[in-house]
């Protein structure tokens, strides 16, 4: 068994399954929750979901699945440097995105707008409905019954009205408790993953250039420091080199601040932690380095023009597809017309959430298009 500090949540301090399950032979809990988020069929299907480029604009641009891997290795080395359970944290952060629709946020927000009477739609809810329910692998339980610490950093966001519908699982929102740091580390980490990414993309798709993003410090002290170190770099390499340190000073600064905050905190048990403040975080000249970063992506690359021409699209494609089952429910898989008796809508977004990009459009093509079967 692992020695982890007093204050990380295992084996021995979770709250367990909702199914009791006969403890694993070669593997922790944990080790068992990630294997079994690595099998699901929502995890596949994120290979062919995108962050930002959809899916047939290139093969080199990052996907779901990939930024999903990214986001796990930041958040397995700050877990394990900070002693905290890294078997926990690399499941949470292999699933955080496994709700999310086709098309990246425009999808979402598209999904959200048709479903705006019955509540809207969010995606780290999707995630938890997906790993608790709509997962088909096991014939003891629907879902991949896993461990409630699991399912708690899946749920990174949650409204007081939902929040009391989930029972256990919502009750810090309400009593304005925080999640395991495991949980807290996978939040950053996504972070870290996203926005550095995002710049490597966007440069790839000549969407933003170096020259622009020279404006933002964080960038600019970096790749003059590679410049420095190595005068003859240029084009890919030179990317790369910066973006590799980019995220090296966040994830070191990370780890500083965020064991500095444990131990003035006097934190020494996983409810101290429920209890305390958010502890994991960034120095704040780091944080307002992030933010200038973001609002820069937004405003040079999430709306640039080329992009806004493709989620216009993206949200027509879901938004046709939501009205065109709605009005015809037996155009739906059958699987999903039988959910569709308990709730249309809900049994509608199950259906589009779980789309990759490529499906979304080949299901808009077979329903709209003249022509097309």
């Amino acid at each position: 068994m692992i020695d982890y500090a007093p204050y990380a949540v295992s084996d021995a301090t979770s709250r367990g399954r909702v199914i009791v399950e006969p403890r694993p032979k070669a593997r922790s809990e944990f080790q068992r929750d990630r294997d079994r988020i690595v099998h699901s069929t929502a995890f596949r299907r994120l290979e062919y979901k995108t962050q930002v480029f959809v899916n047939h604009e290139g093969d080199l641009f990052r996907t779901r699945l990939t930024h999903s891997i990214e986001v796990a290795q930041i958040a397995r080395t700050v877990a394990r440097a900070l002693n905290l359970n890294d078997d926990l944290t690399e499941a949470v952060a292999l699933a955080h995105d496994l709700g999310h629709t086709p098309f990246g946020h425009a999808g979402q927000d598209a999904l959200n707008a048709c479903m705006k009477a019955q509540g809207g739609f969010e995606h780290n809810l999707q995630s938890l409905r997906t790993v608790d329910r709509l997962e088909e692998r096991y014939g003891a339980f629907d879902g991949l019954n896993l461990m409630y610490e699991t399912r708690e950093g899946i749920l990174k966001h949650c409204s007081p009205k939902r929040a009391r519908e989930l029972g256990e699982l919502g009750e810090r929102f309400l009593k304005d408790k925080r999640p395991s740091l495991e949980a807290q580390i996978c939040n950053l980490a996504d972070e870290v993953a996203y926005n550095n990414h995002d710049v490597d993309d966007g440069l790839r798709s000549g969407l933003i250039s170096v020259e622009q993003l020279e404006e933002v410090s964080l960038f600019a002290r970096h790749i003059a420091g590679v410049r420095r170190d190595f005068p003859e770099i240029a084009g890919r390499r030179m990317i790369s080199e910066t973006i590799r340190r980019m995220i090296d000073v966040q994830v070191t600064d990370l780890l500083a601040e965020s064991a500095r905050g444990i131990a003035e905190a006097n934190v020494n048990t996983l409810d101290d932690v429920h209890q305390s403040p958010p502890l994991i975080g960034f120095s704040a000249p780091m944080a307002e380095e992030n933010r200038a970063l973001k609002t820069f992506l937004r405003n040079n690359l999430y709306h640039h023009y080329e992009v806004l021409r493709m989620t216009n699209k993206a949200r027509r494609v879901v938004t046709d597809l939501f009205g065109a089952f709605m009005a015809e429910i037996r155009l739906l898989p059958l699987q999903y017309q039988r959910m569709a008796d308990v709730d249309k809508a809900r049994a509608i977004a199950d259906y589009i959430a779980g789309m990759t990009d490529r499906y979304a459009i080949r299901e808009h093509r077979r329903l709209f298009a003249v022509g097309e079967i």
